[in-house]
């Protein structure tokens, strides 16, 4: 689990992440390939650095919480979770938690890759959010 307190409002920033075909815009390591309705249930395709993921979304709470379910590689199985909540004066915690299963999926990525990735994209987030 990963976490970044943005200095601004919960609409801003959850504007950010439900235009997910404006991704590239501010996210370097990921974009849409196929995206219909944000609803749950509802499928879409997308790439992260450089690997395409199939995924359902799960939740979609607006200014509230971002969810999903994906399959990489045909047998890489994960779980998304991005969660919004105040954190006073007009700010906002954005909270990012996810877990990934798959056979021999230690082996080439870590938990600590994993990490990484998430505060990457939580400080790429923020310097949208605040520019």
């Amino acid at each position: 689990m990963s976490s970044i307190v943005i200095d601004a409002p919960a609409g801003k920033v959850w504007q950010l992440l439900a235009d997910m075909r404006s991704w590239p815009q501010w996210r370097s390591d990921a974009y849409v390939i196929e995206l219909g309705e944000m609803k749950p249930d509802a499928p879409f395709r997308w790439n992260i650095r450089g690997q395409a993921i199939k995924s359902t979304f799960a939740v979609v709470e607006p200014e509230r919480e971002l969810a999903w379910t994906g399959v990489a590689m045909g047998y890489v199985k994960a779980i998304d979770r991005m969660r919004l909540e105040a954190a006073g004066d007009g700010r906002t915690r954005v909270t990012i938690e996810e877990s990934m299963a798959g056979p021999l999926l230690t082996l080439f990525y870590s938990s600590a890759k994993l990490r990484k990735g998430h505060e990457d994209m939580l400080h790429m987030l923020k310097t949208a959010a605040e520019g």
